[in-house]
């Protein structure tokens, strides 16, 4: 089996079919694993009925879950990840392939297209060239969506989805791989679609969660920081990767916990103490004044009064 590609799906029978098509746009020898996440809008009766599939059931766990089961049944020497609201563009899992064998690569990554929910095309995002694939995967630039990868499938066998990362799953999964070290390469062609609507997603957060995914996504930097500096491979240039994101994280952490907020603050500022946020000037020389903990007071009290 060339390639494994692996399909959660949850209630989305409005688009699964669609997905499932778009796999087989290849000259590849291809495995579809689909893993019901405890649809109940006909998703499990529509996949009894496919003849080319491999579908398994199970209670609604979380796409998390669904993907590590599919993966323990792949036979492929690569594996594709695929949300069942997306597809795949045709002939991109062969040019993936083919580039993956030739250049013996365990990790090939390239760009892909954005859609509304019409189907119609918004934008495309070509793969950003970088000779650091830890600083991109951090946030120094665009890493494109790891759903437009070929992962080699004895690269990846021990870093699972973790669900406790909630919708930050595949940042996990991709930093978790930057910090393993594999063979990337590229390929300049978009080969994935991602659909933006507003149906329900499989692992979209409640505004209850989402402060817990915040939380998870300042752990997930901590541990990956601490790793790379006990390696000795934490490099500013892999500091000042994670500055940006660390401080849009720190505001947001302070709406409902300026505790932490402050502690990603003055994390932000012991990376690189030379910072500058991308701020208006009023508002960087009000944190610069008043400081991180009384300016977050100011701006909460400001968005009461909107209310």
């Amino acid at each position: 089996m060339d390639v494994s590609i692996i399909i959660p799906t949850y209630n989305r029978l409005w688009s699964l079919p669609m997905a499932v098509a778009s796999c087989f746009a290849s000259q590849l020898t291809i495995e579809v694993i689909i893993i019901d996440d405890g649809s109940i809008d006909g998703t499990w009766a529509w996949l009894q009925q496919q003849a080319n599939i491999i579908a398994i059931k199970q209670q609604n766990m979380g796409k998390d879950w669904a993907v590590n089961a599919g993966f323990a049944l792949a036979n492929g020497k690569y594996i594709r990840f695929l949300d069942s609201d997306d597809w795949l563009l045709p002939g991109s899992t062969d040019k993936l392939f083919n580039a993956a064998e030739s250049e013996g690569l365990e990790v090939v990554c390239a760009g892909y297209q954005l859609f509304d929910h019409q189907e119609l095309l918004v934008k495309e995002i070509s793969w950003t060239v970088c000779d650091d694939f830890i600083a991109q995967q951090l946030g120094e630039c665009d890493s494109s969506h790891y759903s437009a990868y070929l992962f080699r499938k004895d690269f990846i066998n021990d870093i699972p989805h973790r669900q406790e990362y909630g919708a930050l799953d595949d940042r996990k999964f991709m930093i978790e791989i930057a910090l393993k070290g594999p063979k990337i390469g590229y390929i300049d062609a978009l080969t994935f679609a991602h659909r933006i609507h507003e149906n329900e997603r499989l692992q979209s957060p409640s505004v209850l969660q989402d402060a817990s995914i915040q939380l998870a996504r300042y752990n997930i930097y901590k541990k990956a920081l601490q790793l790379l500096a006990e390696r000795g491979d934490l490099t500013q240039r892999r500091k000042n990767a994670c500055c940006h994101i660390l401080w849009h994280l720190a505001h947001w952490v302070a709406k409902t916990d300026i505790k932490t907020g402050k502690e990603i603050y003055d994390w932000i500022f012991e990376l690189q103490p030379r910072f500058k946020p991308n701020e208006n000037t009023s508002l960087q020389r009000m944190y610069k004044n008043m400081g991180f903990v009384h300016t977050e007071k100011l701006l909460t009290f400001r968005r009461l009064l909107k209310r």
